[in-house]
């Protein structure tokens, strides 16, 4: 085996703890990498790859970045979802007998980042972790380490395990060593998470006060897997993690992944960027943890009327109190993020700065809480009583903290005079003697005639007498000892200068540890206002909320919605809050929806490009709004609280799981058919159109009628079959609407108004033409649609429905014409004709269908 040496050797044994991490190794004023983390990290951090001897004949790969710019190549590695364990000198160089000893005392990984441009002030950064167990169920938890506060639930299914991780966005998950890798591979593909692994589930070490609530041994076993890691990993004080929160997700709307990105609450589809979301439009927020906040009562609106309805009268009456709801965003500007504030507190990387930042949104708790009180509403009242202006922690740093400190904290510049005094006494020494020195300086020039004489310092030389050589003629005799040579100049000390240098640099140097105790003994003493400053950051956070959906409501002219208990939907004028935003007001045409119990189910028609999905869209975008507490885009709403919402608009593809447009279609539409209930939202846009005529027809009229039969869900369903129209006759909960447009001149307008009836022809060929297709084509799609309308082609007898079958295999069903005679085939054919017939491609990848194929081809040769 090679021989290292020593320094090298301690470097592989630390290394060896953390294989899938970076090692920042500490040595003197750098970061150093060697082996394989160098060459990886050159080459992701475009740094320069170097080597040095490592007591073997081939030199060792070696790259470095400088410790007090280490910060910046620490982000971009967690940026690209990497880890990095700091690993620093944990004892004095001095006084270590061979090598430093050295320890990481921190692991960051993409889960766990506490500062810096990784954290974005109006998202959380959630750590989450997935435990499964023998009965089939999942344990599942998060953390954001820099705010504390920690969620956890009981999932019936992996795909619900998926939903949760879309909704929170978390970039790194914890599972045990021998979870599946398939899952974890999911994982991987679907949201770019980073994998890390905790055996630990053991309960010791607890803070009681964060898991009170956890009585159940799954979520023991669940919320120790997380805790475990984070202890682990950041090797200092969680003191601000908060008690956890158990939910169950039955208590929110339930929305799949693939209905919130449809529905582009986030994040839009194409950009995958905030503006044009609904998020983008409706933050008004004036803090960072009012932001967050926002966020999560956008992924998870309310079930319990009592709760939407005590958001909405809190918006009614932040509304009717326009000045003082005005005066609330002023003051809650000059409110920094206090959630993360503590944890910085607790973390013990919080500076001076971040104390005044502190100081300062305390000082405006007074104002917000008389200001709430003025609120004629019983919540807000309450919300007043509970308001903890910490007026004592407010009183510490007002007497402790310069208003303007230095960024460092071992420097001095931080404590104000007065609060200590052996401090004052230091400072008196430091400040007399540095008058001292400008007295001195100016005796010397007296005495000498050397008006250009200066008395300097300098961290080397301590402090000295500078004299130009022209006029070194002019010192007198033994009076001065030189002590540095310069190109223009000479410095001397004196021993008068040697003694008063003594008292000064021992007072400043005596001065910055005092001040530097003190500044920790304060920091440990806000410590203890921890929870009081989280209970008044979720106080902050609500109000912050609700003053926004005011303003957004105001802005938007948003009405109050209304809930019925008979499942009515009535919605006058409403619109699409985003797509409203982006035209104008004056631009877009609001439009009508009206379902009870004899219009569960609308069938839409009309052109391309009418309108249709925005329609529908915007339904499910009233309601969700609604059930977070929001005014609504309507001049009234009144609707039923929906359990759940299902979206199939669009189209798109998912190659790298190896799905077709069209199964990913069919994906969407089985996860709304198998979990919707009749108090669910169904938005199915243009289902079928991924194959053929008959299937896609098929398929589409399969399932309204068993929505209809079967579910009972209200319903919003647009197509260009114009054949399924007819279903109105016998299915008597279903109604046809469609998007009006006109004709004229050969040239079609689009009214965008949805009224009663069906559409009398879909203008496909109009919309080409809009998209300025070659004319020529124009033409002959023309001749072509004229002869195909002359051919008779007529949908499914509604009578002769078979309600007993289930959807997907209701697909014979429609010519009416007499089958023709089978024509005689060989029993190769036959055997290749049935296992055509065998293939179920609806759960099949593209290439495992072309494999079969060629089977079949192989059979027929």
């Amino acid at each position: 085996m090679a021989t290292y040496t020593p320094m090298i050797q301690q470097y592989l044994d630390i290394k060896a703890q953390y294989p899938d991490a970076f090692l920042f190794f500490r040595l003197g004023d750098f970061y150093e990498m060697f082996f394989d983390d160098a060459v990886k990290a050159a080459h992701e951090l475009e740094i320069t790859l170097t080597s040095r001897d490592g007591g073997t004949d081939e030199r060792i790969p070696m790259c470095g970045v400088p410790y007090h710019s280490a910060q910046g190549y620490i982000e971009q590695l967690i940026q690209k979802g990497y880890k990095v364990a700091i690993c620093e000198q944990v004892e004095d160089p001095k006084t270590a007998k061979g090598v430093v000893r050295r320890e990481v005392v921190q692991l960051i990984t993409p889960g766990t980042v506490m500062e810096g441009k990784q954290l974005s002030e109006k998202e959380n950064n959630y750590l989450a972790t997935v435990t499964a167990f023998a009965d089939g169920t999942y344990g599942f938890a998060y953390a954001d380490l820099s705010t504390g506060e920690s969620r956890l639930t009981l999932l019936a299914s992996f795909e619900e395990v998926l939903n949760e991780l879309y909704a929170i966005g978390a970039r790194e998950v914890v599972v045990a060593s021998n979870f599946s890798d398939e899952m974890c591979e999911k994982l991987k593909e679907r949201y770019d998470v980073t994998i890390s692994y905790e055996d630990d589930v053991a309960l010791t070490g607890f803070p009681h006060e964060v898991v009170r609530s956890l009585s159940e041994e799954k979520w023991q076993v669940t919320f120790a897997r997380l805790f475990n890691y984070l202890v682990k990993t950041q090797k200092r004080s969680l003191d601000h993690l908060q008690p956890v929160q158990v939910y169950e997700i039955a208590q929110y709307m339930k929305m799949d992944v693939y209905s919130k990105r449809n529905l582009e609450l986030t994040e839009t589809i194409r950009t995958k960027g905030r503006k044009g979301s609904l998020l983008w439009l409706l933050d008004e927020t004036m803090t960072a943890m009012g932001g967050r906040l926002l966020k999560q009562w956008i992924d998870r609106p309310l079930l319990h009327r009592e709760k939407i309805e005590r958001r909405l009268n809190m918006v009614e009456t932040l509304l009717e109190y326009y000045f003082e709801r005005q005066e609330l965003r002023d003051l809650l500007r000059d409110v920094y993020d206090l959630e993360r504030l503590a944890g910085r507190v607790a973390f013990g990387n919080v500076n001076a700065r971040d104390l005044i930042q502190l100081k300062k949104s305390l000082k405006q708790v007074p104002d917000i809480q008389t200001l709430v009180e003025k609120l004629d509403n019983d919540d807000a009242k309450e919300l007043a009583r509970s308001i903890d202006a910490c007026s004592e922690l407010v009183d510490l740093l007002e007497k402790a903290i310069q208003d303007n400190p230095p960024l460092s904290v071992k420097e001095g510049g931080i404590i104000k005079d007065g609060y200590h005094e052996m401090l004052d006494r230091f400072r008196d020494a430091s400040r007399n003697g540095k008058t001292w020195i400008a007295q001195l300086e100016s005796k010397e020039r007296e005495l000498t005639g050397i008006k250009s004489l200066k008395i300097g310092y300098n961290r080397v030389f301590g402090y000295y007498i500078e004299v130009t050589k022209a006029n070194l003629h002019l010192l007198p005799e033994g009076r001065y000892e030189r002590k540095q040579t310069l190109a223009n100049a000479e410095r001397f000390i004196t021993q008068e200068l040697k003694e008063k240098e003594a008292l000064i640099l021992e007072a400043e140097e005596k001065s910055m540890e005092l001040e530097y105790q003190l500044f920790v003994s304060i920091r440990e003493q806000v410590k203890q206002f921890i929870p009081r400053l989280q209970k008044l950051a979720k106080i902050i956070s609500q109000l912050d909320v609700l003053q926004c959906f005011a303003t957004v409501s105001e802005e938007n002219r948003y009405t109050k919605p209304r809930f019925s208990n008979t499942r009515e939907l009535v919605v006058k004028n409403g619109r699409h809050p985003v797509v409203e935003k982006v035209l104008g007001a004056q631009i877009y045409v609001p439009n009508d929806c009206f379902m009870n119990e004899e219009r569960e189910i609308l069938l839409i028609t009309g052109p391309n490009m009418s309108g249709k999905s925005t329609y529908m869209r915007q339904i499910a975008l009233t309601a969700i709004l609604a059930q977070i507490g929001c005014f609504v885009p309507a001049d009234e709403a009144v609707l039923p609280i929906f359990d759940q919402v299902f979206t199939r608009i669009g189209a798109a593809d998912d190659l790298v799981s190896g799905q077709s447009t069209f199964m990913v279609e069919m994906l969407e539409a089985r996860n709304a058919i198998v979990h919707a209930t009749s108090r669910s939202l169904i938005l199915f846009d243009e289902i079928g159109r991924g194959t053929s005529t008959y299937d896609g027809m098929a398929l589409a009229q399969a399932m309204i009628e068993y929505i209809h039969d079967k579910i009972g869900a209200k319903t919003l369903f647009s197509t260009h079959y114009h054949e399924l129209t007819v279903l109105e006759q016998s299915l008597w909960k279903l109604k046809n609407v469609h998007v009006s447009a006109v004709e004229e001149n050969g040239k079609v307008v689009f009214l965008h108004k949805i009224e009663d009836g069906p559409a009398d022809e879909s203008y496909g060929i109009h919309v080409a033409e809009l998209a300025e297709l070659p004319p020529e084509l124009i033409e002959r799609a023309k001749k072509i649609l004229a002869e195909l309308e002359q051919q008779p082609v007529r949908a499914y007898k509604p009578a002769e429905r078979e309600l007993t079958q289930e959807p997907f295999e209701q697909l014979s069903m429609f010519i009416e014409e007499p089958k023709p005679k089978e024509p005689s085939i060989s029993k190769k054919e036959k055997r290749a004709l049935q296992a055509l017939q065998s293939l179920n491609l609806l759960e099949m990848t593209p290439l495992q269908a072309l494999n079969q194929l060629y089977e079949i081809q192989k059979l027929l040769k």
